[in-house]
């Protein structure tokens, strides 16, 4: 997008479906309070019966989607539908989704190792190169950085601006890269450390 001053900014077009509260979790009756919201639809084909009885108190089409958000600011009452309205007056956001998954990859590529010389038969070029000391302790530690699975984990990125809010749309703006790949689902909420 071009600001008013003609700079260029790259954004992130989110679309926000509509938010649909399917109940309220309170401290009496549960001993947290929050709410459940869903998103998207569901083919009645693809719903077992416990799925679908949490949406039958509601009067509420099943979602494709149902997240549960702790000690929610917003006061909603079952069958609210929440929008892109709700960021409005908010100029950073934080940005929840799964990352696009790489699959089994070696060292180099999974956490940027330099690997060994790539001339005069070395044959050491892509290698992790030693992994633990000789005789004391005799063995490689936890948690060291080798090949395996690389990517699809949980993602948040941190104070994302947004640039643009359309309501018409019901899209959201913001300035740089989010998690996952084109049409996967992400939560967006508002920046908790700015």
């Amino acid at each position: 997008m071009f600001d008013d001053n003609g700079r260029l900014t790259p954004v992130t077009v989110i679309k926000i479906e509509d938010n649909v509260v399917i109940a309220n979790r309170t401290e009496e009756k549960n001993g947290y309070s929050a709410a459940v919201i869903g998103t998207g639809v569901k083919k009645k084909s693809n719903i077992t019966k416990p799925f679908a009885g949490q949406f039958k108190g509601a009067n509420i089409e099943p979602s494709q989607t149902v997240m549960e958000f702790r000690d929610y600011d917003n006061e909603v009452s079952v069958g609210d539908v929440l929008g892109v309205d709700l960021f409005k007056d908010v100029a950073f956001v934080d940005v929840t989704g799964t990352s696009k998954g790489k699959g089994y990859q070696g060292g180099m590529k999974r956490y940027g190792f330099g690997g060994g010389r790539a001339t005069h038969g070395s044959k050491f070029h892509r290698d992790l190169g030693g992994t633990a000391m000789s005789s004391t302790p005799s063995r490689t530690f936890k948690g060291h950085r080798m090949a395996g699975h690389m990517g699809n984990e949980r993602k948040t990125i941190l104070n994302l601006r947004v640039v643009a809010v359309d309501s018409d749309m019901q899209v959201l703006m913001v300035k740089g890269a989010i998690p996952g790949p084109a049409q996967s689902t992400v939560v967006v909420r508002k920046a908790i450390k700015k």
